[in-house]
């Protein structure tokens, strides 16, 4: 159902070096690229979603929006302690240490980063039924 998802940025290198590292680390690749933006998917694979960040085409600065967030779901727990650990090393800043969260759910782990622009992002596992 969903095609991409896009995120702004106010410095591509930077968020490159952000992406680059933790996209790999989730076997995704670099699909297409410009002076620009980048993408992230599967790059034989039109259907799997992909993950955009760049300028915005109007040539104003990024912003942030409050309550924007996307979340990337994960079957073992040290995926997710792993993505934030690089999360940290590059240029990201913590929302939220990987844990459980039983507010959301009983055995809802997860761990939530800002990106070097204040992107949030969500790596999390769902509670085996």
């Amino acid at each position: 159902m969903i095609a991409y998802t896009m995120v702004g940025t106010q410095d591509l290198n930077q968020a490159r070096a952000f992406y680059d590292s933790v996209f790999e680390n989730m076997a995704l690749e670099v699909c297409w690229e410009d002076e620009t933006c980048v993408s992230y998917g599967k790059e034989d694979d039109l259907t799997f979603p992909r993950f955009f960040v760049g300028y915005p085409f109007d040539g104003r600065p990024a912003n942030v929006g409050n309550g924007v967030m996307t979340a990337f779901q994960f079957q073992d727990t040290r995926q997710v302690d792993r993505l934030y650990e690089l999360a940290m090393q590059h240029g990201g800043s913590s929302e939220g240490e990987p844990g459980y969260r039983p507010q959301y759910a009983e055995g809802f782990y997860a761990a939530y980063v800002r990106d070097p622009d204040g992107n949030k992002l969500a790596f999390v596992v769902y509670p085996k039924e």
